[in-house]
């Protein structure tokens, strides 16, 4: 099992600890606190003894699609692992372009079964980042019948939605203040707390609980999961702490107990992984 992670800082990137790191590109990648130019992906990829990974999820527009194109090239002479893409545009232009850089299907909250999982394992993907709404039990199944190569996001802050619309400039303008800060929202029926981010691709909503899955990274081993994947975002003062004792976890030498014991005070939080999503009916009235 190999370790994965995605900072929120370029100043630490904990290349000697882990095993991957996710690095978004510039002005095309949504839902993450930094992001990296081309040239500094070309650094890292040719001074580093790591894998990287990098992140072009944003859903693109005609004008974006050359830009894409040549960038995919440059990518391609790099020795890079793969490249987590959202628009299937990304797909095309593989094809069109014969690129050997493996793909990651990157959809978010449609990448929850292992018939679709197949279906672009057939169209020449290699990887799935798995949606953060299936259970335990859901993964291990997709991990069981699908062929392509599972990652799942662990540990996190997790982001539950993107909108391309500048919703907080949009919103303190509406209330006629200046003020471009993150902004906290409550959901009032489950009383839960989101934090929404503004960039220039657009609004990200994160949930404001820390996802715990510390718990169940044995499991996930056992039932053949190669990727796992932290995000550092909420997790700064203890991030590379925890990066170092996963990383003796995974290789045997710090016990389950002593582990999932100490990273109890992450919180209890574990998202959907033990939770069903059910479907009901409203009814009127």
């Amino acid at each position: 099992m190999e370790l994965i992670v995605e900072t929120s800082c370029k100043d630490k990137l904990y290349l000697d600890i882990v095993d991957g790191i996710i690095l978004p590109l510039k002005d095309y990648a949504v839902e993450s606190i930094v992001s990296f130019s081309l040239d500094e992906i070309k650094e890292i990829s040719r001074n580093n003894n790591i894998k990287v990974y990098v992140k072009i999820n944003k859903n693109l527009l005609n004008e974006d699609i050359d830009k894409v194109r040549d960038i995919l090239v440059e990518l391609d002479k790099l020795n890079i692992s793969g490249i987590f893409f959202y628009d299937l545009a990304i797909l095309q232009l593989k094809k069109e372009l014969n690129l050997s850089v493996d793909l990651i299907w990157n959809q978010t909250h449609m990448v929850n079964n292992y018939k679709t999982c197949d279906y672009y394992f057939s169209r020449g993907v290699k990887y799935a980042l798995l949606g953060k709404e299936i259970t335990l039990e859901e993964i291990k199944e997709i991990i069981d019948k699908s062929k392509i190569d599972v990652m799942v996001e662990v540990v996190s802050k997790p982001s539950v939605a993107f909108s391309m619309r500048k919703l907080i400039t949009n919103y303190n303008k509406d209330l006629g203040v200046d003020n471009n800060s993150d902004l906290i929202i409550n959901e009032k029926i489950t009383d839960t707390n989101y934090v929404v981010k503004e960039d220039s691709n657009g609004t990200s909503f994160y949930l404001d609980i820390i996802t715990n899955g510390t718990g169940i990274i044995s499991e996930l081993y056992k039932g053949g999961c190669k990727y796992i994947i932290f995000r550092e975002y909420g997790l700064e003062d203890i991030f590379n702490e925890l990066l170092v004792d996963t990383e003796k976890y995974i290789k045997g030498n710090c016990s389950d107990k002593n582990y999932i014991n100490k990273y109890k005070k992450l919180g209890d939080s574990t998202n959907f992984f033990f939770k069903e999503t059910i479907y009901r009916v409203k009814k009127n009235g």
